[in-house]
């Protein structure tokens, strides 16, 4: 699940009650973390980086 504001909306999960399976990290591509929905399918939530 692709986000341009990855902080907000991860916080917002987490204060959801959301699990995540990780803690987010930086990739080349960006920053992700993968989560689980209530049927306990894993996603990515991710940043694409900004190329500079």
């Amino acid at each position: 699940m692709q986000t341009d504001d990855f902080w907000r909306d991860y916080h917002k999960m987490k204060e959801n009650g959301v699990h995540f399976c990780e803690e987010p990290r930086q990739e080349e591509y960006g920053v992700v973390v993968v989560f689980e929905d209530i049927y306990g399918n894993r996603w990515d939530l991710y940043q694409n980086a900004v190329l500079q």
